[in-house]
């Protein structure tokens, strides 16, 4: 398991690397001049093309790039152009908003979604299975921002429960993340339904019930437990949907994230500022993908086997007898 870990952390190295130079790339070939808009319009093109001496942004790209890497291999993500401060100090300071945000979200996706996958794989073919299967239709169907702004019109504009923007208490986070987690919740639900189906007509399920056991015991204690295995990686890749999404939500409700700071970044081309947060989450999103791959490894015997040395050894001797058997024959 260790050796496993170990490999998929030296993969990262080469994915973070096309992800820098990618973005390098596209924020080259973008429209727009940082040191214009650092300057204004009504700035002279020799005062211009100091400022991009002085920021670096003559240099061919490859010696940009290696600037860069250089730069973050010590530590240092640049300083932003538009406010003269430390990159990573900015993002460290807003991501505590970010991480939040998501974790709020993903954790009502998990409490509503589960349960309603739960509630439409044991109602199978009745009026309750096609009314859950028909609002998480409805709601995957709808992209994030949509549903964020019906909940400022409902709640924030007509009924004026919750404030429409800002996160002065904790009524602020109430529709960014409610907005967030409707879609996620119909996605944990279906995949949750569909696993479950699968499992309960597995023969051992069958055994069970023949035992005596109740519905609830067989549900919750034998089937439930298998059927969660695929959700866990469906739940990992929501959380790198939740990071993207975030940067909507952060922009909608005003909230001070580390998505909001990189939208920020990529209005006034602010090229430390886009390198760095895109690399900081792209970071965040694989981590979080190899600890679910973890997790999936250690609730699931069958993977967990392959990559200790015990399981290889055991797979290892299988294959000599199985061997030996057909060269006797």
């Amino acid at each position: 398991m260790a050796r496993y870990i170990a490999k998929r952390l030296l993969m990262l190295i080469p994915v973070l690397l096309g992800i820098s130079l990618v973005v390098l790339i596209l924020i080259n070939i973008t429209p727009g001049d940082p040191a214009r808009m650092m300057l204004g319009t009504q700035a002279t093109e020799e005062k211009v093309q100091e400022v991009r001496e002085e920021l670096g942004l003559n240099d061919p790209l490859p010696v940009r790039y290696g600037r860069f890497i250089w730069d973050v291999l010590h530590g240092d993500f640049g300083t932003s152009y538009m406010t003269g401060r430390p990159v990573f100090d900015e993002m460290m300071q807003r991501f505590p908003y970010t991480l939040l945000l998501v974790s709020i979200s993903l954790g009502i996706s998990i409490i509503l979604g589960i349960p309603l996958g739960v509630f439409a794989a044991t109602h199978q073919y009745t009026w309750k299975d096609n009314a859950a299967i028909f609002i998480s239709l409805f709601c995957v169907s709808m992209p994030s921002f949509w549903f964020a702004l019906l909940l400022i019109r409902w709640f924030g504009v007509n009924l004026r429960w919750l404030p429409i923007s800002g996160i002065a208490s904790w009524k602020g986070w109430v529709l960014p993340c409610v907005s967030m987690a409707l879609g996620l919740i119909a996605s944990i639900a279906r995949q949750t339904r569909s696993n479950l189906l699968e499992v309960i007509r597995q023969d051992y399920i069958t055994t069970a019930r023949a035992k005596g056991l109740s519905e609830g015991k067989v549900i919750y204690r034998h089937a439930l437990k298998n059927a969660m295995i695929p959700v866990i990686m469906v739940i990992g890749g929501i959380f790198g949907s939740l990071l993207g999404g975030a940067m909507i939500s952060e922009v909608i409700f005003s909230i001070p994230g580390l998505g909001q700071y990189t939208m920020t970044g990529l209005f006034n081309r602010d090229y430390p500022v886009i390198q760095g947060s895109v690399l900081i989450l792209s970071t965040l999103f694989a981590i979080v993908i190899l600890i679910v791959d973890a997790i999936f490894a250690l609730v699931d015997p069958r993977i967990r086997s392959q990559y200790s040395g015990k399981g290889k050894r055991k797979a290892g001797k299988r294959f000599e007898k199985e061997t030996q058997a057909v060269e006797t024959v």
